[in-house]
């Protein structure tokens, strides 16, 4: 999730914006992203073809990749993507959080158990924590890998809600964490 966000025609790394609008339309055709937006489609949120764009971001507010702005859409931040996996990742996770916003009609971004339980949920369900994942960013924890990973990245887009304290988003956590962490919606299963 991600509150308001700057942007820039500039590309201070990265990849350029049109190489990132062509990313973003090859992760449209993969399976996850194409059965998420039928999902938000079915839930009556359809997804037109400006709810997602390639941007350039000046300032990051949940994660250098991009975010979900509610009542927006989606923004990849080209400049700090490389690779398809990056794009792709970012748009099963931001769909995830538009999927919950588009659900819940009394989502409150800036409640702390309601953004933390998003976070979950999209941590959980995007594969944003998988193994290999882990290891490429330097965590080689066998056991309990995931959810020490999706803790730590709830708390970290947490930390960019100006309505979370640090005590806060840990409470919040902590206490949505064993319903939501279970929320598998729109999957019978985390995939």
């Amino acid at each position: 999730m991600e509150e308001q966000q700057a942007y820039s025609s500039v590309s201070d790394g990265g990849i350029t914006v049109k190489e990132c609008e062509s990313m973003i339309q090859t992760s449209l055709q993969t399976p996850l992203v194409t059965f998420l937006r039928e999902r938000l489609e079915k839930a009556g949120c359809p997804v037109g073809h400006n709810f997602i764009r390639a941007v350039n971001c000046e300032e990051s507010v949940t994660g250098p990749a991009g975010g979900y702005i509610p009542g927006q859409g989606i923004v990849v931040c080209a400049n700090n993507t490389s690779t398809q996996d990056e794009v792709n990742q970012t748009l099963i996770h931001e769909l995830i959080h538009a999927y919950d916003d588009c659900r819940a009609a009394n989502l409150n971004w800036a409640n702390c158990a309601h953004h933390a339980c998003s976070e979950i949920r999209a941590g959980h369900l995007s594969g944003d924590c998988h193994y290999k994942r882990e290891l490429l960013r330097g965590h080689m924890k066998i056991r309990g890998h995931e959810q020490e990973c999706i803790r730590r990245r709830v708390m970290a887009s947490m930390a960019m809600n100006p309505n979370c304290s640090k005590e806060a988003a840990k409470d919040a956590m902590e206490v949505v964490w064993d319903t939501c962490y279970n929320d598998t919606e729109p999957f019978d299963t985390a995939p």
